[in-house]
C-alpha cells in the first residue's frame, strides 16, 4: 500500500512539473497597442483623434541596474493606427518599454511627451499566462487643433476654450 501510494505521489509530481515547465516555456510575447493622432492638441484621445498609419513604435527593454538595453524590435502601425510586435524570451529582471519613434504625417508629427512611452511587463512570472500584453495608447500633436475641437471638449465637459 505504501509503495503504490509512493508510486502515485512521484508520478503526480512529475506531471506537475512538466505541467510548469509548459507553462513558462519560451513562447513569445506579443504587445500590441496603437497610435492617434491628437487633433485637438489636449494629450488624451478624443471622438475625432486619428489613427497613424505607417507610425515607427519601438519596443526596448533595458537591464534594471545599468539601464544597458537587452532587447530592441520595431514595428510599424497599419491603416487602424495599430501595431504588433513579437518579443522572444521573459524579460522580468527587465524594464521593458514600447515608444513612439517615427511619424509619416507631415501635419502630425510633434512629439507628445506625456504619450510617448508606454510600459509594459513581459514576464509569465506575475501570474498572466496568456502572452498578449497591451501597451497604452501613443500619441502625435496635430499641428493646428482641428475647427471642431471646442466643440468636443465641450462635450465632455470642458470649459469654453478662446
Amino acid at each position: 500500500m505504501a509503495k503504490a501510494s509512493m508510486t502515485t505521489l512521484v508520478s503526480l509530481a512529475i506531471c506537475l512539473s512538466s505541467f510548469l515547465s509548459f507553462c513558462y516555456a519560451d513562447d513569445p510575447f506579443f504587445v500590441e497597442g496603437k497610435v492617434y493622432c491628437d487633433t485637438c492638441r489636449v494629450e488624451f484621445e478624443t471622438r475625432i483623434s486619428e489613427p497613424i498609419k505607417g507610425a515607427t513604435v519601438k519596443l526596448e527593454c533595458r537591464n534594471r541596474t545599468d539601464q544597458s538595453i537587452t532587447y530592441s524590435r520595431e514595428a510599424v502601425t497599419d491603416e487602424a493606427g495599430r501595431y504588433s510586435v513579437e518579443v522572444e524570451g521573459d524579460h522580468e529582471e527587465e524594464i521593458c518599454e514600447v515608444s513612439a519613434v517615427k511619424s509619416p504625417r507631415e501635419d502630425c508629427n510633434e512629439f507628445m511627451e506625456s504619450w510617448r512611452k508606454a510600459r509594459v511587463v513581459l514576464t509569465k512570472k506575475d501570474g498572466l499566462m496568456q502572452p498578449l500584453r497591451y501597451a497604452n495608447n501613443l500619441g502625435f500633436f496635430k499641428k493646428e487643433a482641428l475647427p471642431g475641437c471646442a466643440e468636443v471638449l465641450r462635450e465632455l465637459g470642458f470649459p469654453k476654450i478662446n
